[in-house]
């Protein structure tokens, strides 16, 4: 089986039909829809895109790819054809899209390829989720894909896909870190980058998020990343060498970064105004 699934027909091309029976009784294999087949250790999210004659997409093909994501989805994202007809019971199964793919669209025939996940991902979703997909192919190295999806889409939102493409960073660390960065690049005059080393405290540091020019430093602080007084002393010695060398050191949990971002952006916004601000009367007059 094919990424675990298959129709009736190919799989009794390659085997008898009572052998798929046997498959069936001992629960090997599972029926998903009429004629088509998954096996019982077969991914859930593919299974149920076979089921529906259709192929992941948007977040459920990042995932697929090996791109982390902002939420995992409760359902897969599975597109269908345009007059493919869809039961109310299989809508409860997924969130259904519907769409043309041709076989070059799709990877196995079951989910789309990377060029097209980044297109309908950049394209379809909110920024911050779009640029947390984008941030993540590009730290697994697809760099390529990125740069296709941005040079290759057409139509209604490619602008927005060339922005998320040109902002994808691959030293961004994760999805909380990529949120948090979205939300700044919405700040007017706040201008951050992912991992820059700041040397002039010792020792050196690399913060999450750094603005070089107004000397903000944005902290993405996870619970799990302070889960011991030796961890929790280390950042707190750095958080204080940072502000005694002039630097504003701000840290976002993740409970406000990724539900709260009107309240990230207003600090944000008043820090960097006030840091505009203070920078401005350091300026000689003209």
């Amino acid at each position: 089986m094919l990424g675990g699934v298959a129709t009736r027909a190919q799989l009794l091309a390659v085997a008898r039909r009572s052998d798929l029976e046997q498959a069936l009784a001992s629960g090997d294999v599972i029926r998903t829809a009429r004629d088509r087949y998954a096996l019982a250790s077969a991914d859930a999210a593919i299974a149920t895109a076979h089921g529906l004659s259709g192929v992941l997409c948007l977040t459920s093909a990042a995932l697929h790819h090996g791109w982390a994501v902002k939420t995992v989805p409760g359902r897969p994202h599975v597109a269908v054809p345009r007059n493919r007809r869809v039961t109310p019971a299989q809508r409860a199964l997924a969130d259904v899209h519907r769409a043309a793919h041709g076989p070059d669209d799709l990877v196995d025939g079951i989910v789309t390829s990377k060029d097209v996940t980044l297109v309908q991902c950049l394209r379809a979703l909110p920024f911050d989720e779009a640029l947390a997909i984008a941030d993540s192919a590009a730290r697994a190295g697809d760099v390529a894909a990125l740069r296709r999806a941005a040079r290759l889409a057409r139509g209604a939102g490619a602008a927005r896909v060339r922005t998320v493409a040109a902002a994808a960073r691959a030293e961004a660390a994760n999805p909380f870190e990529s949120v948090l960065r979205a939300i700044a690049l919405d700040v007017p005059g706040l201008e951050v980058e992912p991992q820059r080393l700041i040397t002039s405290v010792t020792p050196w540091a690399r913060p999450d998020l750094v603005d070089l020019r107004l000397r903000i430093v944005l902290e993405a602080d996870s619970f799990e990343w302070h889960g011991s007084r030796g961890a929790l002393r280390r950042d707190a010695r750095r958080y204080n060498l940072l502000v005694a060398d002039g630097w504003i050191v701000l840290r976002f949990a993740w409970e406000d970064v990724m539900h709260d971002a009107a309240y990230v952006r207003a600090v944000l916004a008043a820090v960097t105004a006030r840091r505009t601000e203070v920078a401005c009367r350091a300026c000689p007059a003209a």
